[in-house]
């Protein structure tokens, strides 16, 4: 924080104006995404992105993890925060709690006809490429197994890579499932981006209603839960997603009932690899 007081007698205007607003509430950059800030701060993202950079850092994530390395001690206002002084069952019960309450937040909100219209342009679609990395994207393998066992024409490729150059090659006819928590990953956000430039249904499962993700996205679903300070990465909002994800596939389960005889044909399979 001293070095944003520091750095930003030089800056432009617009840069001054960000690091006004994360000075004045650095435990609410945590929460929040790039959008989020940007908007609060009366810019655009790609400022709030120059702003991190011109701090040295290589983009607004890093931000986040450096204030919250700094504001650990202050009260955040999150659930349950993880304290120096705790004893092990004191931070195995918060970060149990902080899962459940995060699952039961998003039970409550989160926007199930929009799955149910993601669900059924799956259902439809020729092909379905679910597209993630870092921790979102063995989510996106687990996803792209259930959906291969009900029959569905689904792919994750792991390399980010292989994801853009597929994205590329996707039409009209297929979908593009996006599964990302910040909304603002430079890979997820190029597939994506030639995804819809080949004309192909976009779709998205994030935890920010205002991203760069979801103004790419055509359908999106937004789950996830408040950032805690031990957690930056948000395991709770992984916990989340991993939830809808398990929901997207019952809802193309009943919209499409020919997968009833899929998942019987696998679940034999399944059998013979059991003691």
């Amino acid at each position: 924080m001293e070095t944003i007081r520091a750095a930003s007698q030089t800056m432009t205007n617009a840069g001054q104006r960000v690091a006004k607003w994360v000075l004045g509430q650095p435990g609410e950059v945590l929460r929040l995404s790039v959008t989020d800030v940007a908007q609060a701060a009366g810019v655009s993202p790609a400022t709030v992105v120059r702003f991190c950079q011109s701090l040295g850092l290589r983009g607004f994530h890093e931000l986040k993890l450096r204030l919250a390395g700094e504001v650990l001690g202050q009260d955040l206002g999150l659930p349950d925060p993880v304290d120096a002084g705790d004893s092990c069952r004191d931070i195995t019960a918060k970060v149990l709690r902080g899962g459940a309450e995060a699952l039961l937040e998003a039970s409550r909100w989160v926007d199930g006809e929009m799955l149910e219209e993601i669900a059924a342009r799956i259902v439809r679609a020729r092909r379905t490429l679910i597209v993630a990395v870092g921790t979102s994207a063995p989510l996106a393998q687990d996803a792209a197994y259930r959906l291969t066992t009900a029959g569905v024409r689904v792919l994750h490729l792991p390399d980010p890579h292989v994801q853009h150059v597929t994205a590329a090659l996707l039409g009209p006819d297929d979908l593009c499932l996006a599964i990302s928590h910040t909304g603002s990953t430079v890979e997820t956000l190029a597939a994506m981006r030639a995804a819809r430039e080949g004309g192909a249904q976009t779709a998205a499962v994030t935890s920010f209603a205002r991203s760069p993700l979801t103004d790419l996205a055509e359908f999106v679903v937004v789950g996830g839960s408040r950032e805690t300070a031990h957690r930056i990465e948000a395991l709770s909002s992984r916990l989340v997603h991993l939830s809808i994800l398990d929901a997207l596939f019952a809802l193309v389960v009943a919209e499409n009932p020919a997968t009833t005889e899929t998942i019987a044909r696998t679940a034999e399979v399944i059998v013979g690899h059991r003691i």
